[in-house]
């Protein structure tokens, strides 16, 4: 029985990764056609890089980043080592770009692949990531909690509390000895 259900899980296995195989095939790689663009999560104000190796070594592209308010940029034929082989471009985020994940097009022009069009995602975010992971936070004041410190963070204050329960514990513990005692309050 045992046998027979490991054997039929790995069926199983084998089974559905062939059938994820040619979905994942068609699916274009970060590399091998898709828009890439760097940084992915950026600032209002920042300057993004897009590229692609859908339009061929030597094609070029039009880029449209109006979702996010940038408008229309040129893919051109990347010249440096980082982009060889591609349709690299640039465009800035504006500065009133809300947060929210936005959809990069780029149609491809020239010869082999013209007219093929490609998309990447890129999201705005209010505050950075590095800054927040560098940034340590230190709390500040008191924690408002609804149990203990009603008073407020005013030392005097919690002095008299303190003071005002020790006299309460003190006359308890008096009256609990005498009635140990016997005598009558």
């Amino acid at each position: 029985m045992r046998k027979a259900r490991l054997l039929t899980t790995a069926a199983l296995t084998v089974a559905s990764a062939a059938l994820l195989a040619p979905a994942a095939a068609a699916t274009p790689a970060a590399g091998g056609g898709g828009l890439e663009v760097h940084p992915t999560t950026v600032m209002p104000g920042s300057t993004v890089t897009v590229s692609t190796t859908a339009c061929g070594s030597d094609g070029s592209a039009s880029g449209d980043a109006s979702a996010v308010g940038a408008g229309t940029f040129t893919l051109a034929p990347g010249s440096d080592k980082e982009y060889e082989g591609s349709a690299a471009g640039q465009f800035k985020v504006p500065p009133s770009a809300q947060p929210g994940t936005y959809e990069i097009v780029a149609k491809c022009s020239g010869s082999g692949a013209d007219g093929k069009q490609v998309t990447g995602d890129l999201v705005v975010t209010i505050t950075s990531t590095a800054a927040a992971h560098d940034q340590q936070i230190t709390p500040k004041g008191h924690v408002k909690t609804g149990v203990g410190g009603a008073l407020g963070p005013d030392p005097v204050q919690t002095a008299a509390g303190v003071a005002a329960l020790a006299v309460a514990a003190a006359g308890g513990t008096w009256l609990l000895h005498r009635r140990a005692r016997g005598d009558r309050i």
